[in-house]
């Protein structure tokens, strides 16, 4: 036993050339159905059952987030990627939210899914309702890969990441004290 973990240590260490006998013959593997590069079946040299590949169709790539275009380049290893390209940043009208219960996050998801600056007012909204409104709003917007900022007290402005809000909609909202700058 002795020499036999020596010859392989030598084997290991290149100093003799090791001894093929030990080992099983290669096998071809022979195609199955259509050919294709993951459709081999390899024959069964112990005479049990073989193990069937079947292929899986190629999926089309994924849409970006936020309307932007995808690039597919192929690097010099050879593997595929794909990029978003950030859309160009839009302007939008800021829509305002002042909720009287919670099932006004509806509204709010839904204008914010749809591109939509809002601002969301709760200086009238009870303690309770501004908690959890501020946590649908905050958990909406990190979902969304998007900002949420206080803007004024118990006022907060949820833009959308390729969405910008002009000066002039600011000067409005100002107006209507609903933006500090």
């Amino acid at each position: 036993m002795a020499s036999g973990i020596l010859h392989r240590a030598m084997v290991y260490l290149g100093l003799v050339d090791d001894d093929y006998e030990e080992y099983d013959a290669y096998e071809e593997p022979q195609t199955v159905g259509r050919p294709g590069p993951r459709s081999y079946l390899p024959e069964a040299s112990d005479g049990g059952g073989a193990v069937a590949i079947r292929t899986l169709p190629r999926e089309s790539p994924p849409e970006p987030q936020g309307g932007g275009t995808l690039i597919t380049s192929r690097p010099v290893t050879g593997g595929a990627s794909v990029r978003p390209i950030p859309s160009p940043v839009q302007s939008a009208k800021v829509h305002v939210v002042a909720p009287a219960k919670f099932a006004d996050a509806q509204e709010i998801g839904d204008r914010f899914k749809n591109g939509q600056p809002v601002i969301v007012n709760l200086q009238s909204a009870d303690r309770e309702l501004g908690r959890r409104m501020i946590d649908f709003c905050s958990g909406v917007t990190y979902a969304l890969g998007a900002s949420m900022d206080k803007v004024a007290d118990q006022v907060f402005l949820l833009t959308p990441s390729n969405v910008e809000v002009s000066a002039e909609e600011k000067r409005r909202l100002q107006e209507r004290g609903l933006y500090r700058s």
